[in-house]
């Protein structure tokens, strides 16, 4: 797949053409690609936290990427609070050193939300359910994390198009943690469940998508959860944004 004048698309026997269709954000300038509704398998069976089940999901729009520190920046900016200082030259990272709560504010801000673990985990798996956004095998090379990243943590949102998903997401794998929407605690695997949000309460949040100061293959995985106190803030937790129909 190739990014060509604003479009993901893919080869063919007479060129490319667009696979999904993308939008803007108007509030904070997202590119967010369009992933039809449908039901699909949750869960790979890896470990006892992750147990496959049916889970059925709407049409939904999310992020190709993480939020950046400029788009931070200008949230800040708006609302006030605390003084942001975007590092120069880290611009287009991912913003980092955000709590849920800060995560979730921005989202309501931006007239969209955070995604729930099921539309997270369909987005970063692909219309095939890969265990990786790429593929079924582990490649370092494809995603930011200890192995590649050298002196330096986070990577620009932009990087790495070799570990997009299938539905053309970027850095579902690497790079940082993703707050999702949803209270961390165990699956509801009976019946096929519908636009599930998590449990009703909880003492942490779910984090998604591993961040580049690991480098256990197993973390790396479209399924993998983790859960986090929500007022926690870490080098390596960001974000990206959903938006309903």
């Amino acid at each position: 797949m190739a990014w060509i004048d604003g479009k993901l698309c893919e080869a063919t026997e007479r060129g490319y053409r667009q696979v999904r269709p993308l939008a803007r954000n108007a509030k904070d300038g997202s590119v967010l690609v369009w992933v039809p509704g449908g039901e699909f398998e949750m869960g790979d069976g890896q470990d006892s936290g992750c147990p496959k089940h049916r889970v059925h999901v709407d049409g939904y729009y999310i992020g190709v990427y993480c939020v950046t520190n400029r788009q931070y920046g200008r949230f800040r900016d708006e609302v006030g609070g605390d003084r942001f200082s975007v590092v120069e030259g880290k611009e287009d990272h991912p913003v980092v050193n955000v709590s849920w709560d800060d995560a979730a504010g921005y989202a309501k801000w931006a007239d969209c939300e955070l995604p729930t673990e099921a539309q997270w985990e369909k987005a970063a798996r692909g219309p095939l359910g890969l265990i990786y956004p790429w593929g079924e095998d582990w490649d370092e090379t494809k995603c930011r994390n200890d192995k590649n990243k050298g002196s330096e943590q986070t990577a620009e949102v932009r990087e790495y198009p070799g570990g997009t998903s299938g539905y053309g997401t970027y850095q579902q794998s690497g790079n940082v943690w993703e707050w999702c929407r949803d209270w961390y605690g165990d699956y509801d695997t009976g019946g096929v469940q519908r636009n599930p949000t998590g449990p009703q309460t909880g003492s942490g949040r779910v984090g998604r998508g591993g961040g580049w100061g690991l480098d256990g293959a197993s973390i790396f995985r479209g399924a993998y959860r983790n859960g986090y106190l929500p007022g926690s803030r870490g080098v390596g937790q960001g974000f990206r944004l959903v938006r309903a129909v």
